[in-house]
């Protein structure tokens, strides 16, 4: 069964840092791209973050530049978003996703909630 786990998600206060995780299992994982998406409160899911299959390619939502950073151990099956600097308006439920684009499968997300 082809699934993705997100975990790692919590309270933080602004200007600190949390790092998400996802977990990959049932396919192979080093042939796709992953991309980290947000959904905020009555706004409509975002893309935060995406990787290629080998890591040599990323790319960020302008809002998240240089605060976040998105990386992958193909050993491990997981993909990973380190979140520093965190603002309130980074708060969201945050969905791991298979695809560079068109999303294919979607985690079940994790919430994280930056208090000012």
């Amino acid at each position: 069964q082809e699934q993705l786990v997100e975990s790692g998600g919590g309270l933080v206060q602004s200007g600190g840092s949390l790092t998400l995780s996802c977990t990959a299992s049932g396919f192979s994982f080093n042939r796709d791209g992953m991309s980290w998406y947000r959904e905020a409160p009555g706004k409509e899911r975002e893309l935060v973050a995406q990787i290629s299959h080998d890591a040599r390619e990323v790319n960020y939502v302008e809002s998240v530049k240089g605060r976040f950073t998105i990386s992958r151990d193909n050993t491990k099956n997981t993909v990973a978003l380190q979140m520093d600097n965190v603002k309130p308006e980074d708060t969201a439920v945050y969905y791991c996703g298979r695809k560079w684009n068109e999303i294919d499968l979607w985690g079940q997300g994790t919430q994280v909630t930056v208090s000012s």
